[in-house]
């Protein structure tokens, strides 16, 4: 299950399932410290109907989940024909407070007035392994506190009248025999527990009468902070204040952010820029003001693995600013490069992954290999984040912050790539590829640093340091001149890599991968290798391409990620196929770019979410969702088809 609307400040982040039910909820960084259970149980919410009970997500409502096109507040409608309600919810995170808002419309459907029973369940596991975490009830101001040192959290909610809840209960879930509290509430009464300890929930009561065919209005909130006394400020404010000046200052947010690509937004054709509205929100989101850009909040995967997609990945965080850079965002761009500045490491190079805090993240690279000492990295990863800033440097003309970061980063990370290359091949030398499986010197790779490197003698001319820019120049014109050992003449594609082995010799790895392909085309000369380039690009239509009815590319082939073994077709990827979609754009095939985009617009959620992949015979969603790099991705393509501006045809 994926997260069709995900709601950030860059500090707190909430995901929201799609039953319209929180599922994740991070704190204080984006994807950092994610405060529920999520890979377990969600929040609920419960009506009680004239003694007659429903929790939302048990199958008998009709649930849409969106999110509006020009602001990040979600659009939920969810209607009960069982008790004759219909629920709507719009729902953010406050630009300015750390605080998700749930704003909750009840319809009665009846021509009789009804006895409604709004609750709301809250399920948090600040602690991580359910232990040591407290929740009470704090009756002077008529709310509920779930904490732990420095983690606090004041839930609350309220009827448009002012009214706020009537009944509660604090209780232990997964525990000692113990269901959840949320179970007290299905009689429609709450006990009024007032404190617990360890692994908690917590439930709240609001009621009121709805005349027929009427309607009342709730709102609902939790405030993150550090501490109570902060939280109760907040609070405060928002009781002094109406929430629709909240909503309001939210919506007013979003419209100024969006407005900033607004020229290149109204370039792009009409049918396509709802979603790369949604598509710009839903990269913003994953921003956190310290600079990390995560890979997707969706903690659903750690149920199907070993990990989650909360890092940062240099390669996906500079494949996610890129459309921001072309479409005159500053902001996102620059605490990202500072973010990296600030993680590399000593020797020059960055980490597989990070965490939004900046310490490393997890790992499955390997520091040997046949008894070898060897880096556990993806050289890629270094040598995109100077081919990042050098497209931001030519949007932005932006001198003094480049400058800025020269001695600290492009440079060290330029004298790295130098260093890591091979005298026997003149080639990088081997780490793990983008996809993070295997070790060898990958054509993707070389295809970056060669393009790095040439970005990086640029900046050291401009910055005058001649010395840096001829050697640095110097070296990439070696890679470009060692490059045509990466192209395999048997079957008239970029093949995937080759490792050099102990005695000189190569080892190739002849897997048709489309990121060689796309290496080749976006990082180096296209006009060089045109001829080549035209020819792994028909093998790519031919053997990649449109394996499964549901249509789109997969990675390469043969691969078995996430694969579902039934039918034995690998998953196609968004990524890919929009790639593929680029390539069109710049051999001015633009029915068939356009194709591509309108099938991935097709096969996203209703909200306009993207996953990862999708199954290649029924096209439903597979892998995290969203993928911050589809969207990119998206936006990209549908940026290059408004251009038009693409180098003359191969």
């Amino acid at each position: 299950m994926g997260r069709p609307v995900i709601l950030s400040n860059g500090q707190l982040m909430v995901g929201l399932d799609e039953d319209g039910l929180v599922h994740d909820f991070y704190y204080p960084y984006v994807g950092l410290d994610n405060l529920t259970t999520a890979h377990n149980v969600h929040h609920n919410v419960g009506l009680w109907v004239d003694g007659v009970f429903s929790w939302i997500d048990d199958g008998s409502w009709d649930i849409k989940v969106d999110f509006e096109k020009d602001a990040l507040i979600s659009s939920i409608k969810m209607k009960s024909l069982k008790l004759g309600i219909e629920i709507n919810f719009r729902d953010f995170v406050d630009n300015r407070q750390n605080s998700f808002i749930r704003r909750i419309k009840i319809t009665n459907l009846l021509e009789n007035s009804r006895d409604i029973r709004l609750f709301m369940h809250q399920i948090f596991q600040i602690s991580r392994g359910g232990r040591a975490d407290t929740v009470l009830y704090v009756p002077e101001a008529n709310y509920i506190l779930n904490y732990k040192g420095r983690y606090v959290l004041l839930i609350y909610g309220q009827t448009s009248k002012g009214v706020g809840m009537d009944q509660y209960a604090v209780g232990n879930y997964g525990i000692e025999g113990k269901k959840g509290t949320y179970v007290d509430a299905e009689d429609g009464e709450l006990s009024g527990s007032t404190v617990e300890h360890g692994s908690v929930d917590s439930v709240l009561r609001i009621s009121t009468t709805i005349k027929p065919n009427g309607s009342e209005n709730v709102d609902y909130w939790i405030i993150a902070s550090d501490s109570q006394y902060d939280c109760e400020q907040v609070h405060k404010s928002y009781l002094e204040q109406s929430i629709e000046k909240v909503e309001n200052g939210v919506r007013r947010y979003w419209l100024k952010w969006l407005a900033i690509g607004k020229p290149s937004i109204d370039r792009i054709d009409k049918k396509y820029r709802s979603l790369v509205q949604k598509s710009m929100m839903l990269i913003a989101t994953h921003c956190d003001k310290r600079g990390s850009i995560l890979a997707s909040g969706d903690s659903s995967i750690l149920n199907y693995g070993r990990d989650y997609y909360c890092y940062c990945w240099p390669r996906d965080s500079a494949y996610a600013i890129w459309p921001l850079i072309r479409m005159g965002y500053r902001d996102e761009p620059k605490r990202f490069f500072e973010f990296c500045r600030d993680v590399l490491h000593p020797d020059g190079y960055l980490a597989h992954k990070y965490l939004p805090d900046k310490s490393v993240g997890s790992t499955w690279h390997s520091l040997l290999r046949n008894g070898k000492k060897e880096l556990a990295i993806q050289e890629d990863e270094t040598a995109i984040v100077i081919c990042m800033l050098g497209e931001y440097y030519d949007h932005s003309k932006d001198y003094e912050f480049v400058e800025s970061v020269y001695s600290t980063f492009i440079k060290p990370a330029a004298n790295f790539m130098l260093k890591f290359t091979d005298k026997a091949t003149g080639l990088p030398h081997a780490s793990y590829d983008l996809w993070e499986e295997k070790f060898l010197t990958s054509t993707y790779t070389c295809a970056l640093v060669e393009h790095a490197l040439k970005r990086a003698a640029k900046f050291a001319e401009l910055f005058d340091f001649p010395e840096d820019s001829v050697q640095w120049l110097m070296a990439s014109e070696k890679i470009k001149q060692s490059f045509e050992v990466l192209y395999d003449p048997e079957n008239d594609y970029f093949r995937k890599g080759f490792l050099l082995e102990p005695d000189d010799s190569l080892t190739f790895d002849n897997v048709l991968d489309i990121s060689s392909f796309y290496g080749v085309l976006m990082f180096k000369d296209a006009k060089q290798d045109a001829d080549k380039l035209i020819k792994t690009a028909e093998a790519v239509e031919n053997r990649l391409t449109n394996l499964g009815p549901a249509g789109g590319t997969i990675r390469y082939e043969n691969d078995r990620y996430l694969m579902d073994y039934s039918n034995s077709i690998p998953n196609p990827w968004f990524v890919c196929s929009l790639w593929l979609a680029q390539y069109y754009v710049l051999i001015k095939e633009l029915d068939q770019a356009r194709a591509l985009l309108d099938w991935a617009q097709s096969l996203a959620y209703p909200s306009g979410v993207f996953s990862e992949q999708i199954k290649p015979v029924s096209g439903q969603p597979a892998g995290v969702a969203p993928l911050v790099w589809s969207h990119a991705e998206f936006i990209n393509t549908a940026l290059d088809i408004a251009d038009e501006t693409s180098p003359e045809t191969l």
